[in-house]
């Protein structure tokens, strides 16, 4: 995969509707992307040199979304906030041009608001997954 700006990276939250129309959380400034998977340890007395033996397939995968910058509108402020403060599980879908793109359920973990009194309010927030998350390759 070639360089490529990371202002392409665009996070969209779901409308609950069916079907499901996603909306972008605009005024993103910086954005992470964590892909985890939990290992079962299956080593025994009998393993290989003693090596260690992992399970595969076996362990509890997460994935976590972190994004700073500013609101550009209050309709995606007051969107993300009423999720965060109704603890909802909400269907994001994360793009990654030139990747793919992550979607399924999450939960908002954290939402932080700063300014400074020369510049515009800005915010960061974290996402935990809270289900099956699919990835589409581009």
């Amino acid at each position: 995969m070639a360089a490529q700006a990371g202002r392409d990276i665009l996070l969209k939250i779901g409308d609950g509707g069916a079907p499901q129309g996603f909306a972008a959380v605009a005024g993103l400034r910086a954005r992470a992307i964590s892909l985890n998977a939990r290992a079962i340890d299956a080593t025994h007395g009998e393993s290989p040199g003693r090596w260690r033996e992992l399970l595969g397939g076996a362990g509890v995968r997460s994935a976590a979304v972190s994004g700073a910058g500013v609101f550009v509108d209050s309709a995606a402020d007051e969107t993300v906030r009423a999720v965060f403060f109704a603890q909802d599980r909400r269907d994001w879908r994360l793009i990654i041009p030139g990747f793919g793109a992550l979607e399924g359920p999450f939960l908002v973990t954290a939402l932080e608001y700063s300014g400074r009194h020369d510049g515009e309010a800005a915010y960061s927030l974290s996402l935990a997954s809270a289900g099956e998350i699919s990835f589409a390759p581009d």
